[in-house]
Formats: C-alpha cells, sequence, structure tokens
C-alpha cells in the first residue's frame, strides 16, 4: 500500500457499504477492516470485496477486525476478505489465517505478546492502544522487532500523530472512530479521509 491506512468500519451496515468503501477507495485508502461485532458483517466483508474489485485497479486489503475464533476466519474467507485482525495473540487464528493465504495482524501491547505473535507466522502488529504506548513506548518494542515487520499503530492516533508514531518505528496506522462512525454519510466520510490521507502523506516528507 502507498498509504499504509486502514479504515476501521465499526458498525457499518450492508446498505452503506458500497458508498463508504467508493470514497475511501477514491481518497487513496487500499485497507479496510469491518469488526465482527458489527451487524451483518460478513455480507458487509462481501459488498466491501465486490465494491474493491470495480473501483480499485489494484489489490485491496479487506476484512475483519476483532477476529477471536478460527471459524471466525473461515467465515470471512468465504467472504471473499483477506485481512484478519484480532485485540490478542491467539496462535490458532494466526495459524488459520496463514493456511488460507491471508494477512495476520494480531494485537499486541508487550515485547513477550509481539514475539509469540512473530513466532507464530503473523504478517503485521496491531499495536493497541497506541496512545497509551505513545512513540516511546512503540520505539522500545520496535528496537526488539524484525525490522521487516510492519507494525500498525491503532488507538488513539490520529492526523496530527503519524509523524512522531513512524519517526518511533510504526509504518501503518489503524484509523477508526475519527474517519467514520455508524450512519455517517458517505460525503462526510469521504472529507475526513482525504484530510488523513494528506496528514499521512505530509508526514513522510
Amino acid at each position: 500500500m502507498d498509504l499504509k491506512l486502514i479504515a476501521i468500519l465499526r458498525g457499518i451496515l450492508p446498505h452503506e457499504t458500497r458508498d463508504i468503501v467508493q470514497v475511501l477507495l477514491r481518497s487513496g485508502f487500499r485497507a479496510i477492516e469491518i469488526p465482527l461485532n458489527t451487524p451483518d458483517v460478513y455480507q458487509s466483508i462481501k459488498l466491501a470485496v465486490e465494491t474493491s474489485y470495480a473501483f480499485s485497479e489494484r489489490p485491496c486489503l479487506i476484512g475483519a477486525g476483532t477476529v477471536l475464533t478460527e471459524q471466525e476466519v473461515s467465515l470471512v474467507h468465504e467472504a471473499g476478505g483477506n485481512l484478519i485482525v484480532s485485540p490478542n495473540v491467539n496462535e490458532t487464528v494466526i495459524r488459520q489465517t496463514k493456511k488460507f493465504g491471508m494477512l495476520s495482524a494480531p494485537g499486541v501491547y508487550t515485547a513477550s505478546e509481539c514475539l509469540r505473535a512473530v513466532n507464530s507466522g503473523a504478517d503485521m502488529l496491531k499495536l493497541f492502544p497506541a496512545s497509551n504506548l505513545g512513540p516511546s513506548g512503540l520505539k522500545a518494542l520496535r528496537a526488539v522487532m524484525p525490522q521487516s515487520l510492519e507494525l500498525c499503530a491503532v488507538g488513539g492516533v490520529g492526523d496530527n500523530d503519524f509523524k512522531s508514531y513512524m519517526e518511533s518505528g510504526a509504518s501503518s496506522f489503524g484509523i477508526g472512530s475519527s474517519l467514520y462512525h455508524p450512519g455517517m454519510p458517505a460525503n462526510k466520510v469521504a472529507k475526513k479521509a482525504t484530510k488523513t490521507a494528506r496528514a499521512f502523506q505530509s508526514s513522510l516528507a
């Protein structure tokens, strides 16, 4: 992804999904997570995947968050998803994710959790809540991680924080309530997505 931002669409409903995903794609987002505690979540994931094929010339990462079991991994795969995000490190979930050739992003907070996730085959680590760790805590964790490993900061990190977290070792970010909340119209999401994308690009300079 050129724009290393994951849009977290907690609470989105199927009838909203196409329009919301479409404006995110137009703003440069290429990764979308729909948490499993969302109503009709597998239908929304399926619609998001279909929309990405229709409106993006490049492959996208689309899948689910709050994934806790192997069965949930299988259901996301059946819906066409290729991204599994969990709030914890569950080795069986990670292995099932990799069995299907999907990207695994378990949630971590300590060095022990980070290394357990890496040893289980995780592709990316979701540092949560990133705002509690702060840039200094992130920098300390980064020092003991494989340098090629993607670290995604999630939770309380917004447009004004990108640069400090990237300087400390974050390479991507999950953006939730500051980008979308249930019922938000697509035109408002588009404005927020464009603003966030510009802030991220500016932080790279």
